[in-house]
């Protein structure tokens, strides 16, 4: 956003930044001590370090034996607010918000009392990412219990006071009172005083029911709503430091090049450049970055250019012939045998483009390494990971390495990998002063890790009576997640070949998870597969799915959203450009219907309107959850409609917005979304689910409207046009 006028350079928050000690029992509770002391709700690590938190988190109360490291949950202060502290980080999908709702509701505490801290290696706990939706549905038990059992402890506390048993208290609004004698009360922050408190629970306290919340599954404003709108919310790339440098890189002009010559002397001539060549990293530094673009200008430099001879068109070959053998997600029945139970018999393939994740936050971070110890501010999703790297990087221990994330700016899961923090943290360190690494657009298309380009085959059939007796469904590349068939099929497989995580050396560059990796291709196939099936068995194609669908949770989300949209029966291809899909994502159950139109002549597609119905278990922020639905159909028009890397020989020709296209509001249908309630199921997920749905949805709606399969995603007009050429 475009900022008019002088604005006064941001320093970064950090009321301890003249230290970056590692996190131990002694130095956590000194740091808790500067912020005003008070109760400290902790998680041991133990064994389950790096891999999934172990599942512990009312294993120590600051107990009597407390390891080297451990995990703050949140601290009552002595001003009665309390402070959450979430390894997660917050870019864009809302936990700054549900986290605090949470809490609140368990410790009875007023939703504007509690601040959130995330993402800070030294005071969060540990944390693998924020991606997978796994925010709310993974984390939000830890946030509960703890608060659950600060709220234990505060009346254990309460209860020596006034000299009662502890069943006798009550808690309400950040305050305890004995149930006999309501005007004996006591604030939370009057019996913590601001002191350090070390308390052991033997009895935990129970969570509390649904049905009692008055916080959490109510609409709550996103806590950064208005920062954001302002634009005062801070980025990495907003971080300042005395006497720092702005870093340009010295970069390939294709992936899979190498530098052969470099010279220098142009950029070390200039006022105040600062050139540093360590190993492979070559970079200028520049108090302005006006002034660094201007030095990396004159560098010249030669490399050595590779020749792979596989493109944007020959990719697809090229992965069908580098498929590892299958593994089997999911089979019943026999194959051969579903086969000859067919009459009629549909063969189809289906193709992926690599997709950008095109954040409109490039990857940003600020490093000062001084006096054995590292501060990095990076644009990340994966602060513990970034944590690590760069202690690797610099030749320190983790423990000297302290990365803070301030807000992101989109990540969808390439902000999972984070070169620019090391790069930042290297560069500070040869030259000995604060180095900010602010990528350009140009700089992020290249070095981002894109959605893997896939193939799905599928071979299906049908019976006399036109029910499905085949599905011999196989993907390459694209990966599992959301390819295991939930209709009731007799005879099916469902076959991997090859993981994106697990094909090293196979694509020209890197890959990576992009909002629900794997789930967005595997159901466009499947959904359109479905789709001309319902037509070959000349059935309407929604009532087809529920011909074949035994799962109650998505018969009534499909239900919900067939409602809300007002489908009437039809048999495909009808005219009308009606399109369906539907999957399971993050535990979510998601069912989509959408109306597009479709101009024969240019072959632009225009999106009407989509319909959302999601299954998400208990709702923290019915309102934060409206908006994830929102932004995924948003985002998810892209990938259906134009977003897609072209190159060849390693060479990139998409590197800004001039020629990978984006979804603009002109193209926004009118979006509508259900949540089905199911209070009685844990929260599941809800960042990535409604995305899975747009491109099957889309271009079932297309085979609706015109008869054409387009089989290749993104449709652009030049694909839709030819399968509207190859129907006639």
């Amino acid at each position: 956003m475009k900022r008019s006028g002088p604005r006064e350079t941001p320093t970064p928050r950090d009321p301890m930044a003249d230290t970056a000690a590692g996190l131990t029992r002694r130095s956590f509770l000194k740091r808790m001590g500067l912020m005003g002391g008070g109760l400290v709700v902790y998680l041991t690590i133990g064994d389950g370090a790096g891999t999934a938190m172990a599942r512990a988190p009312r294993q120590g109360f600051l107990g009597a034996k407390v390891p080297s490291d451990f995990n703050a949950f949140l601290r009552i202060g002595a001003d009665n607010r309390v402070t959450c502290f979430v390894g997660k980080i917050e870019m864009g999908q809302g936990p700054i918000t549900s986290f605090a709702q949470m809490m609140a509701e368990e410790m009875d505490v007023p939703y504007a009392s509690v601040d959130v801290v995330m993402g800070d290696t030294d005071l969060c706990p540990w944390d693998a990412g924020t991606w997978g939706s796994l925010s709310t549905r993974y984390y939000g038990i830890f946030v509960k219990e703890a608060a659950s059992e600060a709220k234990g402890v505060l009346k254990s506390l309460a209860a020596e006071k006034f000299s009662v048993p502890v069943d006798r208290l009550q808690t309400e609004k950040g305050t305890i009172f004995d149930t006999r004698q309501p005007s004996r009360r006591v604030s939370y922050g009057e019996l913590t005083a601001g002191k350090l408190i070390e308390r052991h629970l033997e009895t935990l306290p129970p969570l509390k029911q649904h049905t009692a919340y008055t916080i959490s599954g109510r609409p709550h404003l996103r806590r950064d709503a208005r920062v954001k709108v302002t634009g005062e919310a801070l980025y990495a790339a907003d971080m300042r430091l005395p006497q720092m440098r702005y870093a340009r890189i010295l970069r390939p002009p294709a992936h899979g090049a190498r530098l052969l010559t470099v010279n220098t002397a142009a950029a070390e001539a200039l006022p105040e450049v600062e050139v540093v060549r360590d190993d492979d990293l070559v970079a200028v530094l520049h108090p302005r970055p006006d002034g660094a673009a201007e030095a990396l200008a004159s560098v010249k430099a030669t490399f050595d250019l590779p020749k792979t001879g596989i493109d944007d068109r020959t990719i697809f070959e090229h992965l069908l012939q580098k498929a590892p053998p299958a593994a089997v997600a999911a089979e019943a029945g026999d194959l051969a045998k579903g086969a000859q139970a067919s009459v009629t018999l549909l063969e189809e393939t289906y193709l992926n483009s690599y997709v950008a994740h095109a954040p409109m936050e490039p990857h940003a971070a600020l490093a000062t390494v001084a006096g054995g110890r590292a501060t990095v501010w990076a644009s990340t999703q994966s602060p513990f990971s970034v944590q690590r790297e760069v202690a690797g990087a610099l030749g320190l221990p983790d423990d000297k390495v302290r990365v803070i994330t301030p807000f992101v700016g989109g990540g969808f899961g390439g902000k999972s990998a984070s070169a620019q923090a090391v790069e930042a943290a290297r560069l500070s360190q040869r030259v000995g002063r604060p180095v900010m690494v602010a990528w350009t657009r140009e700089e992020e298309f290249f070095f981002d890790t894109f959605r893997p380009a896939a193939v799905v085959k599928i071979r299906s059939g049908l019976d006399a009576a036109g029910r499905m007796t085949l599905w011999d469904y196989k993907v390459y590349f694209a990966g599992r997640r959301g390819c295991e068939n939930f209709y009731t099929i007799p005879h099916h497989r469902e076959a991997v070949h090859g993981e994106w995580r697990m094909a090293p050396g196979i694509h020209p560059f890197d890959v990576g998870p992009w909002r629900a990796p794997a789930a967005n291709t595997n159901v466009y196939a499947r959904d359109l597969h479905l789709h001309l099936m319902a037509s070959l068995a000349g059935q309407d194609p929604l009532a087809f799915r529920l011909n074949h669908l035994e799962d109650a949770r998505m018969r009534r989300v499909l239900e919900a959203a067939a409602d809300r949209f007002g489908w009437t029966a039809l048999k495909s291809p009808s005219g009308k450009g009606y399109g369906i899909a539907c999957g399971i994502d993050a535990e979510t159950y998601v069912a989509a219907m959408a109306e597009v139109a479709v101009n024969p002549d240019s072959g632009h597609i225009d999106v009407k309107r989509v319909v959302c119905a999601q299954d998400m278990g208990q709702v923290v922020n019915p309102q934060g959850a409206t908006i994830q639905m929102e932004g995924c159909i948003t985002m998810g028009l892209g990938y259906a409609l134009s977003e897609e890397i072209r190159f060849s020989d390693g060479r990139l020709r998409d590197r800004n917005f001039d020629t990978y296209a984006i979804p603009r509001f002109s193209w926004l249908p009118r979006i509508e979304t259900v949540i089905v309630p199911n209070p009685d199921l844990p929260p599941k997920g809800g960042g990535e689910p409604a995305i899975i749905c747009m491109g099957g949805v889309l271009a079932s709606a297309v085979y609706d409207a015109t008869g054409a399969k387009v089989r290749q995603l993104p449709m652009t007009p030049a694909r839709v046009k030819a399968a509207l050429e190859a129907v006639g």
